[in-house]
């Protein structure tokens, strides 16, 4: 029994070393998660596809980055990498 304080957890916590690979998530269904949030599969959506600069307009740039911007952000937050609340 192992005297160390803070919560039980029931998966195997990983050091993460510098010299060797790692691959986080081995598919798309995958569940992964960090600093204790809920794992979740890998985001799919339509701005992942696209190109954000290939589009022709100032305008339609605009609005692609900030669809970029959103889900790039929602993906974090959903990680648990970025805290998307107070």
């Amino acid at each position: 029994m192992s005297s160390n304080p803070g919560p039980s957890v029931t998966s195997v916590s990983t050091i993460l070393g510098l010299g060797n690979p790692i691959t986080l998530g081995a598919s798309a269904t995958a569940k992964v998660s960090f600093y204790g949030s809920a794992p979740v599969v890998q985001r799919a959506a339509a701005i992942q596809a696209a190109s954000v600069v290939s589009v022709s307009s100032n305008i339609t740039i605009a609005a692609s980055l900030t669809a970029w911007i959103v889900e790039v952000t929602n993906t974090l937050n959903g990680l648990g990498i970025w805290k998307g609340a107070a």
